[in-house]
C-alpha cells in the first residue's frame, strides 16, 4: 500500500472513532459518478476543497448579504462571503461539540449560498419574476446552488459532490423557523427531483436534510445571520440597538457576538447524543421574535427599498438582452465571452437559452450587474415597463 494512502487510512479511522453514533461516516459517502482515482483526503473534505476553488465561491466576496450598495461604500458591512465563513464557523463549532462530521459541515456550509443571485433576496425575487414571465418556472437560490456544482462548475461538468453534501446544500433552508430538525435518513436522489420539480412550479414544500450534519448548516444559517444583519442595521443608522424586542433581547442578548454564544449553547446542550438538534422551547421563542422583528424593520423597511424599482427594471433588461444575444448568436456579447466561451458544448446544447442566461445572471457580483447595466441598457431604464 502507498505510505500516504495508508497514512491517511490511519488517520481516518481514528477521526471515525470519535464520531458519535448519528454522525455521518466517510465510507457512507456517495457519488453519482463513481470515481477510480485516489484520493488521500476524505471525501467530504474533497467535496469542500472542490467547492472552496470553485469560481461561484469567489464571487461570494461581491455579492450582497441584505445591505445593498451601502455595502460597496462600507467594507465592514456583511457580504455574502462573510456570511458563508460565518456558518462555516459556527456550524463546525456545533458538530464538534456533537462529535459530528465536520467536513461535512464545512462542505455544505461553504456551498450552501453558491447559487445566490446579485442584490440578495430581492435579487432572488426578481430574478424569480424574470424566470416566470419565460416559463423556466420559479428561481430559488437552493436549488441554484445544486445546480451551480451539479450542472455549471468545471465549463458544464459538475463537482461529482457526494449526496450528502448536495443534499446538505439544497436543504438549507434557513429562513424557515424551526425548534427541532431531525434528518430524513431515507432521502434518495428522487427526493431531490420532486423537490426540485415542486418548488420551480410554484409549490411551497420543505424538506428535511438527510444528515445531521445537514440540519446543523440549517439551523446555524439564522444564528450566523440574525445578529448580523442587526449589528449592520444599527451601523447604518436602520435601527437602534434600544429598538430590538425587550423580551428576545433578555433573552438572547443584544450584540451579535452574545447572541452567536447563547444559540450555540443553547444547541449543544440540548442535542448532546440524540439524533436530532434543537433549540429549548424558551431560546426559539426569542430567536422567533427576533427573527420577526428583523424582517419588520430590515429586511421589509422601505429605507433599504430606494433603488429597489431600478434594480427590478434592471433583471428584466439585462435577461432580455442575452436572451436576445444568444438567439443573434452574438459572439461579441459578455454572456459569450465572460460565461459560454468558458463551458463545453454539453452545456449549451442540453440547456434552454432561458436557463443559460438565468445561470449567467444568477452568477453576477452586484458589481458586475451594475456594470454590465450601465454599459448596454442605462439609457432605456426610464421607459422601460414591466410586462405581466
Amino acid at each position: 500500500m502507498d505510505k500516504l494512502q495508508q497514512l491517511s487510512e490511519n488517520i481516518n479511522k481514528k477521526e471515525s472513532q470519535l464520531l458519535s453514533e448519528f454522525a455521518t461516516r466517510n465510507d457512507s459517502a456517495v457519488r453519482i459518478n463513481p470515481e477510480s482515482d485516489i484520493h488521500y483526503r476524505p471525501p467530504y473534505a474533497l467535496d469542500r476543497d472542490r467547492i472552496f476553488y470553485s469560481g461561484a465561491f469567489k464571487r461570494y466576496t461581491g455579492k450582497t448579504q441584505v445591505i445593498y450598495f451601502a455595502s460597496m461604500l462600507d467594507e465592514q458591512l456583511t457580504s455574502r462571503i462573510v456570511h458563508t465563513l460565518s456558518v462555516a464557523q459556527i456550524a463546525k463549532t456545533i458538530g464538534r461539540l456533537l462529535s459530528l462530521n465536520t467536513d461535512l459541515i464545512d462542505a455544505i456550509a461553504l456551498g450552501h449560498d453558491l447559487g445566490h443571485p446579485p442584490f440578495g433576496h430581492d435579487g432572488e425575487k426578481f430574478l424569480s419574476d424574470v424566470s416566470r414571465k419565460y416559463n423556466i418556472g420559479h428561481f430559488h437560490h437552493n436549488i441554484q446552488s445544486l445546480r451551480v456544482v451539479d450542472v455549471i462548475a468545471k465549463k458544464g461538468k459538475g463537482m461529482n459532490l457526494t449526496f450528502q453534501t448536495r443534499d446538505g446544500i439544497l436543504s438549507h433552508n434557513g429562513e424557515a423557523h424551526n425548534q427541532v430538525l431531525q434528518p430524513n435518513t431515507d432521502k434518495k436522489e428522487t427526493d431531490l427531483i420532486e423537490y426540485i420539480n415542486n418548488m420551480s412550479n410554484g409549490k411551497s414544500v420543505d424538506m428535511m436534510p438527510s444528515t445531521l450534519e445537514g440540519c446543523v448548516v440549517r439551523l446555524t444559517d439564522t444564528i450566523a445571520y440574525i445578529g448580523q444583519d442587526i449589528e449592520d442595521a444599527i451601523r447604518i443608522g436602520l435601527i437602534k440597538r434600544e429598538d430590538l424586542p425587550r423580551e428576545a433581547a433578555s433573552v438572547l442578548g443584544i450584540y451579535n457576538g452574545k447572541i452567536i454564544e447563547t444559540l450555540v449553547n443553547d444547541v449543544a446542550l440540548n442535542s448532546e447524543g440524540k439524533n436530532y438538534v434543537c433549540f429549548s422551547e424558551k431560546i426559539s421563542r426569542a430567536l422567533l421574535e427576533l427573527k420577526r422583528f428583523n424582517y419588520k424593520n430590515i429586511y421589509k423597511s422601505e429605507k433599504l427599498k430606494i433603488n429597489h424599482e431600478k434594480i427590478e427594471r434592471g433583471f428584466y433588461l439585462l435577461f432580455e438582452n442575452y436572451l436576445r444575444q444568444l438567439e443573434e448568436e452574438d459572439k461579441s456579447s459578455e454572456i459569450y465571452r465572460h460565461f459560454l466561451n468558458y463551458k463545453l458544448d454539453a452545456y449549451f446544447r442540453y440547456n434552454s437559452k432561458e436557463l443559460i442566461v438565468r445561470d449567467f445572471i444568477a452568477g453576477m457580483t452586484d458589481r458586475y450587474f451594475i456594470e454590465m447595466l450601465q454599459k448596454l441598457l442605462i439609457p432605456e431604464i426610464s421607459s422601460y415597463k414591466i410586462e405581466n
